[in-house]
């Protein structure tokens, strides 16, 4: 893979991109975490990006800053919403793995607040 391609498992926030109906675009910074070559990000399921996934899996992603400052050059990638308990909990291992302590305290949140088994999870194929 060239120096300049998006590698998801090195970036620690990823620019994703999701389009709305009308073609544009809507950026988003998140955390991602790669397995068996596709990339999983979770979210909360009323998000807009939620709603253009379910609409249009067409999508993009950037290695970006907290901020969302796109530092990288864009892959387009197909998008999918993931609801097999199985590849869920594998990919929730993966962002466990990378993101450590700071995951976990999300997950803590969210179990708090009532969140946490309403996550919506999407699986990124890039091109």
């Amino acid at each position: 893979m060239p120096a300049t391609a998006l590698d998801p498992a090195r970036e620690r926030y990823v620019s994703l991109a999701t389009f709305r109906r009308d073609g544009r675009e809507v950026r988003t910074p998140v955390w991602v975490a790669t397995l068996d070559g596709r990339a999983y990000v979770f979210t909360s399921p009323e998000v807009g990006k939620v709603k253009r996934i379910r609409a249009n899996g067409r999508a993009r992603l950037a290695a970006c800053t907290m901020r969302g400052e796109v530092t990288g050059p864009w892959c387009d990638a197909r998008a999918r919403l993931v609801d097999e308990p199985a590849l869920v909990a594998r990919a929730h291992r993966a962002l466990i793995a990378k993101y450590g302590w700071q995951m976990r305290l999300i997950d803590v949140m969210s179990r708090l607040s009532g969140r946490y088994a309403r996550r919506a999870w999407i699986e990124l194929a890039l091109a």
